[in-house]
């Protein structure tokens, strides 16, 4: 390999077929707009490349996509059944004490009540009373900061997925 040739996981991904694609970028982010101006992009040269994509595709969400993009993520402390992303991303919940679990399902609840969506962090490297404290601070944020710290985390969330992406082997 070159120093010009992107990483076997990036070419393969620039390889695949639109819609072999598309799913595995949907599997990154739910937000079908961020998928299309990924898709838009390739062939990428470089991881970073990639990642400066993402980027700008997260900040050009609108309100509707960024919704969507949150409706891929599960609660804090519940990842999905079945999906080893959601629980390797949240696994510093995973040993939490059932009494912080239990403080964090209220927590959870409370900032959906307030925002209308999923309470979004990037957990990956989190430890449980770290998700519970930043719930606890981002709560009494004003609806538009929040918005805004949502983007930045769900930048962060599909930074790491894309890494893993161009980093799998064959």
């Amino acid at each position: 390999m070159t120093s010009t040739s992107p990483p076997p996981g990036l070419a393969r991904f620039n390889d695949l077929e639109e819609h072999a694609a598309r799913a595995v970028l949907h599997e990154a982010c739910a937000s079908t707009a961020w998928a299309r101006r990924l898709l838009a992009a390739r062939p990428y040269a470089s991881a970073e490349a990639l990642y400066s994509a993402s980027d700008a595709a997260t900040a050009g969400l609108g309100t509707a996509d960024l919704a969507e993009a949150m409706a891929g993520h599960p609660p804090i402390g519940r990842p999905e059944p079945g999906d080893p992303t959601s629980a390797r991303e949240q696994s510093g919940m995973a040993g939490a004490a059932e009494a912080l679990r239990a403080e964090m399902l209220e927590l959870n609840l409370a900032y959906q009540e307030r925002f209308g969506h999923v309470f979004l962090i990037c957990a990956t490297g989190r430890s449980a009373e770290e998700m519970r404290d930043a719930v606890k601070e981002r709560i009494a944020n004003a609806p538009e900061r929040e918005r805004e710290i949502v983007r930045t985390e769900l930048g962060r969330i599909n930074r790491i997925r894309l890494a893993r992406l161009v980093a799998e082997d064959a």
